[in-house]
């Protein structure tokens, strides 16, 4: 039977409010318990209205968007978890010469795509990420050089104590930094959109470019199994010989002394052990893959896992980059 908060909610919120929605079919990992309250807004102030109400009712809220670099856990999140209601894209974002405006809820993907197609350069390393907009920049999402920080000049948000404030942030306000930002840290914060600038390019040149990314993804990934992308973040290391072995393998360069987490997980030979359903992809070490029926505590017993080992044999603690909820 519905409680009283359900019904405030359903009096107030335009929209698809459900209760006790398992969440695993809206995550990349296809993992996860239910949300007592869960919420489609149709529209920015339906999206608004529900963060607003969350906080009235003093209870928790999570913004999903495309699922990706969360593990949820099977308590599964006991506030109410929000999504925007998919959109047409040329609708989410528009391009004003060679700045873009978008949705914090559109794709990532999408938005590579429709900016490769105006000729604007600067995406390319995105190709192939899962998730939106506004995850990518609240994370700082990065590959191949790139990352969201080199690209995003203003952020409009819901922020205060109510988050019920719309407020503008450059990028200097927003304290970029590996895989972070500051709406990563504050939880009373939310993206509504994003402003981007990129460069005029070639079309044919950034054609080849994304086709190059996506094809290195693939032999990279094995998509046939759900995965959060990566589990960790890449260590800064200190020891020398570390550094040397990794450079006389991989003739790469490292950028602030940053070892990719998988490489020294791939050395200890870890690639494809499992813990009930969750196993250590044989192509990218740094994933971990939902092989059937893996649940949280699988994932996490292998997290902790590899944690162990890396520190172990290397003296390295790793980080995890995917966010944990309902833990």
């Amino acid at each position: 039977m519905p409680d009283e908060i359900f019904r405030q909610l359903r009096q107030e919120l335009n929209g698809d409010l459900r209760e006790n929605e398992i969440l695993a079919p809206y995550t990349t990992f296809k993992i996860g318990g239910p949300a007592r309250y869960f919420y489609v807004a149709k529209d920015p102030d339906d999206f608004m209205k529900a963060i607003e109400l969350a906080n009235k009712f003093n209870i928790s809220y999570l913004i999903l968007g495309g699922g990706s670099n969360i593990l949820v856990s099977e308590k599964g999140f006991s506030g109410v978890v929000i999504r925007k209601q998919n959109g047409v894209p040329s609708r989410d974002f528009k391009i004003e010469g060679d700045k873009i405006i978008t949705d914090a809820q559109v794709k990532l993907g999408v938005l590579v795509q429709k900016t490769g197609e105006a000729g604007l350069t600067g995406l390319e390393w995105a190709a192939g990420i899962p998730g939106t907009v506004g995850g990518a920049v609240r994370g700082n999402a990065g590959a191949y050089g790139g990352e969201m920080s080199q690209n995003v000049t203003k952020i409009t948000a819901l922020c205060g104590k109510k988050c019920n404030q719309k407020k503008s942030f450059d990028n200097k306000d927003m304290n970029f930094s590996y895989r972070h930002s500051m709406f990563k840290k504050n939880k009373k914060c939310a993206i509504l959109s994003i402003e981007l600038q990129l460069k005029k390019g070639d079309k044919k040149l950034i054609e080849q470019r994304i086709k190059k990314i996506v094809g290195a993804r693939n032999r990279n990934s094995t998509p046939q199994y759900p995965s959060a992308g990566c589990i960790f973040k890449n260590p800064i290391v200190e020891n020398n010989k570390i550094l040397e072995d990794f450079k006389k393998e991989t003739g790469d360069k490292l950028t602030y002394n940053k070892i990719p987490a998988g490489y020294l997980i791939d050395k200890l030979g870890l690639k494809g052990k499992k813990i009930g359903g969750a196993m250590i992809s044989d192509k990218n070490a740094n994933f971990i893959l939902n092989i059937g029926d893996a649940t949280a505590e699988h994932v996490i017993m292998l997290i902790s896992f590899i944690k162990q080992q890396v520190r172990d044999n290397y003296n390295i603690q790793l980080r995890e980059e995917i966010e944990l909820i309902g833990f």
